[in-house]
């Protein structure tokens, strides 16, 4: 965005957001950040900024609507830009409720609230008001090996309770564009990575446990394919949609890498047996451990982002291979970050999680120490 502005910004203490907060403020933008500090929610993340005063943090629900609608009033702003959501698959299996009211309830809530503030608005200020919604690749479902990646007219088939509650949000949003008129756009992302990710994901999951030592944890046969984005890269590609993107459009965003989980893992390995030589748990390989499949796991995730490429000029600046070791550095850098953000509660979810299915394990996934490289 290239002029300054007031944005609020939801769920902007969680991973993406939290990162897109501290590049807005950076930018000399204006930040409200209305998040309710749920388990993945840490404003550690963002105490870089704790005493700048174009950083306003409100710690509260989307669903409490008269508390977005105050905040619209109070704080004027020329964006929303809407982070906020559950967002892990296998919550979403254990506990599926919690992602309806957040992802469905809550954006129909700010969605009500922001066609209300946006019609109360100047014609001047309307020209440049945007509501952006930021979702997920997860709702086009799986692709086989052979199909062509995701692309914005791909025919929406959910196959998990995050998936279909993320649908239903998109819903949402294109119905209040053609209904209602309202300036909005939504963004489809792939897997994202980098720093402050809840170690629940593959990634920081796989850098936590290797230190610590314990079994690394690989779904199935490890070979689902996932297209991986720096985090960084998303948060550019949230900026070029806000400032130049089309009402009611919708972009798709990733990173152009293509790996299989069992790869990423290898690859984590890899790096910290290179930047943690001294490691007692070296090879880190010899830690993986092939767990039972997620239900309804789907296989494939792929996006095509030639459209915000060639009509927005974004263009993602790191690959795998670097993003990747920013990010296993950035870890190894933050030990107390972990420490703090390993509660006794996230402890006890992961042994939920992950016990029952490494016992059901199949002897076909016996683990022997892997070689080489993935989420």
């Amino acid at each position: 965005m290239s002029s300054h502005h007031t944005l609020l910004i939801t769920g902007g203490a969680g991973f993406i957001g939290s990162n897109f907060v501290l590049s807005a403020i950076a930018q000399g933008h204006r930040v409200v950040n209305l998040d309710a500090l749920t388990y993945a929610g840490n404003l550690g993340n963002l105490s870089s900024i704790e005493s700048n005063p174009n950083h306003i943090f409100v710690q509260g629900n989307i669903n409490d609507r008269d508390l977005v609608e105050r905040l619209l009033s109070e704080h004027h702003p020329s964006a929303i830009v809407h982070f906020a959501a559950e967002s892990h698959v296998d919550r979403s299996i254990a506990g599926p409720e919690a992602f309806l009211k957040t992802n469905i309830d809550g954006t129909f809530t700010l969605l009500r609230a922001a066609r209300a503030y946006y019609e109360s608005l100047a014609p001047e200020a309307r020209m440049g008001f945007r509501f952006l919604h930021v979702s997920t690749d997860e709702v086009y479902g799986t692709l086989a090996p052979e199909d062509p990646a995701f692309h914005e007219k791909t025919p929406y088939a959910p196959n998990s309770p995050y998936a279909a509650s993320k649908a239903a949000s998109d819903m949402l949003v294109r119905a209040w564009v053609h209904t209602y008129k309202l300036p909005a756009l939504i963004t489809n992302c792939s897997n994202n990575y980098g720093p402050f990710q809840f170690p629940e994901k593959l990634i920081p999951l796989m850098i936590l446990n290797a230190l610590a030592g314990k079994p690394l944890p690989v779904y199935g046969d490890g070979q689902q394919v996932r297209d991986w984005l720096f985090v960084t890269d998303h948060c550019t590609a949230i900026s070029a949609v806000l400032e130049n993107g089309q009402i009611g459009e919708t972009y798709n965003v990733g990173g152009g890498n293509q790996r299989a989980n069992l790869d990423v893992v290898n690859t984590v390995c890899a790096l910290l047996d290179e930047l943690r030589p001294d490691s007692p748990f070296v090879p880190h390989g010899q830690l993986i451990t092939y767990v039972q499949d997620r239900p309804g796991h789907d296989r494939r995730y792929a996006i095509d982002a030639r459209k915000i490429e060639s009509e927005l000029g974004w263009h993602a600046a790191e690959s795998f291979e670097t993003g990747l070791r920013k990010t296993v550095q950035w870890y190894l850098n933050h030990p107390d970050w972990l420490d703090n953000v390993t509660s006794g509660a996230y402890q006890q979810w992961v042994t939920k999680n992950y016990a029952a299915r490494t016992e059901a394990a199949t002897g076909d996934y016996a683990v022997a120490p892997v070689e080489a490289g993935a989420k």
